[in-house]
């Protein structure tokens, strides 16, 4: 087996069938970025184009706007970088693909291993449903259950990082998810707080009947030699971005 680029990484435990694999920043003077917003539109292609490489499968990129559509994809289909936020397909050799960099990216296949979605959810996303609705996708999609679907939540801002407004904690509270908010006053007593993104995602999914679940728990901002941080570098910054892929094997 030839070995994988120092900047790929394979989840050695997804249900059978089933390869799984995130990407990191890669080194400090060559970072290896995937977005098309934040290199040299050649740079950004021949990256893609390693990473499609490195993996036995097509990656389908999408518009991803912090919205909660999710799309099938097919070797058929001509919508090229769908505007969505999530995929699933029952294809092999299809790799449903996201961006992030500290928004969560959540990967999820059924047990049985015939189908597999990644969803990419920032707060918005997260607060719009997002998850709920790839997992209602594949199960109707599949006649799969939720308590039939393996899922992946990766790396992200962590509950140390993730400063909020009173706007974020609002969407949120709403569904009963104030414990996962702790607040945090600033120096002139504004009041701010602290959001576990993880645990929020983990929460809503157990609403959703999904109980086999895999954190990651490693924070993209604490750790800047490994992962791209938004919150960290800043848009005018170095921030770049990194993908999680799924697909079933076969293809």
């Amino acid at each position: 087996m030839i070995a994988a680029p120092a900047w790929l990484h394979r989840l050695p435990f997804a249900p059978a069938g089933v390869a799984a694999a995130f990407t990191t920043r890669g080194s400090a003077d060559q970072p290896f970025d995937l977005g098309t917003a934040t290199g040299p539109p050649d740079w950004v292609r021949a990256r893609r184009l390693s990473f499609a490489n490195a993996l036995p499968a097509q990656p389908v990129w999408l518009t991803q706007v912090h919205g909660a559509r999710v799309v099938r994809l097919a070797r058929d289909t001509d919508e090229a970088s769908p505007e969505a936020d999530a995929s699933w397909t029952t294809e092999p050799g299809i790799a449903c693909t996201v961006l992030v960099a500290d928004c969560l990216p959540m990967l999820l296949a059924t047990r049985d291993g015939r189908a597999v979605a990644a969803a990419h959810a920032g707060w918005r996303g997260l607060a719009a449903g997002v998850l709920e609705a790839t997992v209602h996708a594949v199960c109707e999609g599949t006649g799969s259950a939720p308590q039939d679907l393996w899922a992946w939540l990766g790396p992200c801002i962590g509950p140390r990082r993730f400063e909020v407004g009173r706007d974020v904690l609002d969407a949120f509270t709403a569904d009963g998810d104030g414990a996962h908010f702790v607040e945090r006053a600033r120096p002139d007593g504004s009041p701010r707080w602290l959001a576990d993104l993880p645990a929020l995602a983990a929460a809503r999914l157990r609403r959703a009947s999904v109980s086999d679940l895999h954190t990651n728990g490693r924070c993209t901002v604490e750790e800047a030699s490994t992962f791209f941080s938004f919150r960290r570098d800043g848009p005018t910054g170095s921030t770049g971005r990194m993908a999680a892929a799924i697909w079933r094997r076969g293809g």
